[in-house]
């Protein structure tokens, strides 16, 4: 494993593994049930680390606490800085609640911590607006799997309902939150925010789904609602918008990308991504890129479909995070 190719995932699952198990099990409680699959993935495909990238990952993470302590600045403001950093506002908010406040996942929030198919057929016989509200509540990619196991005549309804929520009252969800919450017999937390849901939300989701999924999916919605099914799709980030990225955002995309993901992903890529890619690399790196891809055999389309999707994930997270500015549809609305 070249250290240049060492994902994010990857930096962490070796960390962890250089801890010992109970120390890394500390670790992994204050992770999301997305991050733990990733890195837990990540620990389980890890073969081959030497020594020197060891070091090399420690001396990263030294280099990054270093970054981020400031003389004079309590633990728990610390805290709140460097996972605000890490993950952006709204995502850390209910990290920095778990860690700070001691609060366990409860109601709607547990449901972060379930597979995907077991939300599926906890919540597939109700109505679609209560559908709708549960995976608005959800991380994109939590909710693109659960709406793929949902049956194919309801997902437009979900869809098209995420798409449209605006203004739901808080006490709305505090008793839908209520009702989840009696699955666990549990305490409910009560939500503060009702800001979940609307376009940006359902192009998110359509963004993470498999690419037949989506593109079904959005020709039943502009059946249904040509002008609803448009302003959604202008909101849709798909792998050939990178080509409008500036110089900056592309070479900060590109230090996180494992270089074997990239290959695949660019054999199904138009010609302006590939150039704009090559462009922000140097000389020598976009030479034995080229060249990766000449001497690369046939690839499934479900594998480059797959590989795009990866790195879009990365995007969005880099976007979340405040690293980088994506532009979707070519517009002037930012996805953030």
């Amino acid at each position: 494993m070249a250290t240049e190719s060492i994902s994010g995932a990857q930096r962490a699952a070796i960390l962890l593994l250089t801890l010992g198990e109970q120390d890394a099990a500390e670790v992994l409680k204050y992770l999301s049930a997305r991050d733990v699959q990733a890195v837990g993935s990540a620990m389980a495909g890890l073969s081959g680390v030497s020594r020197e990238q060891v070091v090399q990952v420690l001396d990263r993470l030294s280099e990054d606490m270093n970054r981020q302590t400031a003389i004079g600045v309590g633990t728990e403001e610390y805290i709140r800085k460097i996972l605000v950093n890490a993950l952006g506002e709204s995502k850390a908010g209910s990290l920095i609640d778990r860690i700070l406040l001691g609060r366990s996942s409860k109601g709607l929030e547990s449901l972060k911590w379930m597979e995907s198919r077991a939300i599926a057929e906890m919540i597939g016989q109700e109505h679609p607006q209560i559908i709708a509200l549960v995976l608005a509540h959800l991380e994109p990619d939590q909710a693109a799997e659960v709406l793929g196991y949902l049956p194919t005549r309801v997902r437009p309804d979900v869809v098209m309902r995420i798409a449209t929520l605006d203004g739901v009252q808080p006490q709305a969800l505090n008793e839908l939150d209520e009702i989840m919450e009696r699955q666990f017999n549990g305490t409910s937390n009560k939500l503060k925010s009702a800001n979940i849901g609307g376009l940006k939300a359902a192009a998110a989701i359509l963004n993470e789904m498999e690419t037949s999924r989506e593109v079904e999916l959005m020709s039943a919605i502009r059946s249904q609602d040509p002008t609803l099914g448009g302003r959604i799709e202008e909101l849709m980030f798909v792998f050939d918008d990178l080509v409008g990225l500036d110089d900056r955002s592309m070479q900060t995309l590109l230090r996180e990308v494992p270089s074997q993901r990239l290959v695949v992903a660019l054999k199904g890529a138009e010609p302006a991504v590939r150039e704009k890619i090559f462009a922000n690399m140097s000389k020598r790196a976009a030479d034995m890129l080229r060249d990766d891809l000449e001497v690369a055999g046939p690839v499934r389309v479900s594998e480059v479909d797959a590989a795009q999707k990866e790195i879009l994930s990365i995007a969005r997270r880099l976007a979340d995070a405040g690293q980088i500015t994506l532009s979707a549809g070519g517009g002037d609305e930012m996805v953030s």
